[in-house]
């Protein structure tokens, strides 16, 4: 009751971030869903198909848990303690919010699924949903309800764990490590060629691999914004970035590395192009990742400015600072990820290429 009343109570734009989370839940909800039904027509193959539907679904996970980490209802508050509002039931109610949000969009994709098939009323565009779909094959109702239930359980438990009460790394610490994932990945590709697990495996290993150097990165921008002699401006941006180079960081990394993988998509398209075992729903499930990416990044960047951000914003008000000083700072921050992020994305793009064309 506690997590619905604080859902409702919500201003629209945390309502509009859920609203999101489900839309995203039901994309890979409608894609689990997908490659079961390939997988009871044919058997074959299908465990490839399902690894590869992971990936939106860890895509999903990721967008619910920024989602949820920016929700102003979950952050502990003085008093609240008091209330037997501490930190783990604030935690619990964020987990139970992400899991009514996640359960919804699954429901939705339940039930498009199902309009598609024609299962139950009509048959929609033609039938050529229920061709795309299988639906002279029978749906197995436990096993579809199991892989539905896949992204709330997941979602949930993994805003447990990013929301429990811990302390962080520095951004340095966990850089050689991300770099040192980033080169196992490559040398997974290298060695798996164009054989879809492989490429699956290494592209995960990278992927975790510039999660972790994120936060690295992001700090590392804020030093050479300040580099040579800064003034005001340079200062307030730099310093800025670095203060929140650990929320912004992951989701950066992961979105460095969907652009890599797009970038590597379109570099091998005139040689065969990547096989990757899932149909016409590829490209979908391919979008779908990139949205949930910098849907995440976005939502990283407004929970940054609305801790330690605003306080500053707000000072700086006070002292009479125009606010095109403030507009001016952000702009610069976000020139500077850019400026290292796309060569960034180029450069691990190139090195797949020539790892995948071995």
């Amino acid at each position: 009751m506690l997590a619905l009343r604080l859902a409702r109570g919500s201003r629209p734009v945390v309502q509009l971030r859920r609203l999101l989370v489900a839309a995203a839940s039901a994309g890979t909800g409608f894609l689990l869903l997908y490659v079961l039904v390939g997988a009871v027509d044919r058997p074959a193959g299908s465990f490839p198909r399902l690894l590869w539907a992971l990936v939106p679904l860890a895509a999903t996970v990721h967008f619910a848990v920024a989602v949820a980490r920016a929700d102003p209802a979950t952050r502990p508050r003085e008093g609240l303690d008091a209330a037997g509002l501490g930190p783990v039931r604030l935690t619990l109610a964020a987990a139970i919010s992400t899991a009514v949000s996640c359960t919804l969009g699954s429901a939705l994709a339940l039930a498009v699924f199902l309009h598609l098939r024609g299962d139950l009323a009509g048959l929609p565009f033609d039938g050529s949903g229920a061709r795309l779909l299988h639906a002279e094959q029978p749906l197995p109702l436990a096993a579809a309800l199991t892989l539905l239930g896949l992204v709330p359980v997941t979602a949930s438990a993994a805003t447990v764990l990013a929301l429990r009460p811990h302390r962080p790394l520095a951004p340095q610490t966990a850089l050689p490590w991300g770099i040192a994932l980033t080169a196992c990945g490559l040398a997974v590709e290298a060695y798996a060629g164009r054989d879809g697990g492989g490429v699956l495996a290494g592209w995960a290993l990278t992927a975790v691999g510039l999660a972790l150097a994120g936060p690295g990165l992001a700090y590392a921008c804020g030093s050479l914004v300040q580099a040579v002699r800064p003034g005001a401006l340079r200062l307030l941006a730099g310093r800025s970035l670095q203060e929140q180079a650990s929320r912004i960081g992951p989701p950066l990394g992961v979105l460095c590395s969907v652009a890599a993988g797009a970038l590597t998509a379109l570099a091998l398209r005139d040689r065969g192009g990547l096989h990757v075992p899932l149909g016409p729903l590829a490209w979908p499930a391919a979008a779908l990742v990139a949205l949930c990416a910098a849907a995440t990044l976005l939502t990283s960047a407004v929970e940054g400015r609305g801790s330690g951000a605003a306080g500053r914003e707000a000072a700086l008000l006070d002292l009479a600072a125009p606010a095109r000083v403030l507009r001016t700072a952000a702009g610069l921050r976000a020139t500077a990820l850019v400026a290292v992020c796309l060569p960034l994305s180029w450069g691990v793009a190139q090195l797949t290429s020539l790892a995948l064309t071995r």
